[in-house]
């Protein structure tokens, strides 16, 4: 007897029994190869079985409203970060929660808001945003190191997202960065040495320049 004395199924957990079952399936597929009627029944009820594990599996990997549970975003934002600047395929993605396509696709979308290759372009152009601002790396380096083919590929999806190039962008931010700058450094020097003007007046009307006319 296959399943014995303590496996038989009222005593196990359902999705347990049911991977037993497979198992032996399985096992008696490779038992009765030679009888050709007796493995194709099998392997079609193994399919079954199996394709009935995989879609609750799917449904145990994504919350009520089909979205991917926190550590599955968490492990996919933090893979596409880590891997920016290469080629991604959404099946990378799919493997490293075991999700398939059509599914990673609608939970990803309803996770974050946009499909993968549009979260993907997003991530690339933040990351082409920081290199602008925080390097003096030319603008066809940031490109490659951001995982775009060159700089007009860049410059395509800068233009659709900002509506300026990213040289227009660049001038402009670091132009804006060192007026707010200047303007850190004036407040600063002002209330350490305080306000001139007012500290000339009063050493005038300390010595008298500024006293009122006697009547």
């Amino acid at each position: 007897m296959y399943l014995g004395a303590n496996s038989a199924p009222d005593s196990m957990p359902s999705d347990l029994w049911v991977q037993r079952v497979l198992t032996l399936l399985e096992k008696a597929i490779g038992e009765l190869n030679y009888e050709a009627d007796a493995a194709d029944a099998l392997v079609e009820a193994a399919s079954l079985l199996r394709e009935r594990i995989d879609a609750g599996a799917e449904a145990a990997g994504i919350d009520g409203r089909g979205h991917l549970l926190a550590w599955q975003a968490r492990k996919v934002r933090d893979y596409i970060d880590a891997h920016i600047a290469e080629p991604l395929l959404v099946a990378d993605l799919c493997a490293l929660i075991q999700r398939s396509e059509a599914h990673f696709s609608r939970s990803f979308k309803r996770t974050f808001g946009e499909a993968p290759h549009a979260f993907l372009i997003r991530r690339r152009l933040q990351r082409a945003e920081q290199h602008m601002l925080q390097t003096d790396a030319t603008l066809s380096d940031i490109a490659l190191q951001c995982g775009f083919t060159d700089q007009a590929h860049l410059c395509k999806h800068f233009r659709q997202l900002t509506g300026r190039t990213p040289a227009a962008w660049r001038r402009a931010r670091r132009a804006s960065t060192a007026i707010s700058s200047m303007e850190s450094d004036l407040t600063i020097e002002y209330r350490i040495g305080g306000n001139p003007g007012r500290a000339a007046n009063g050493a005038l009307r300390s010595s008298g320049r500024f006293a009122e006319p006697l009547s």
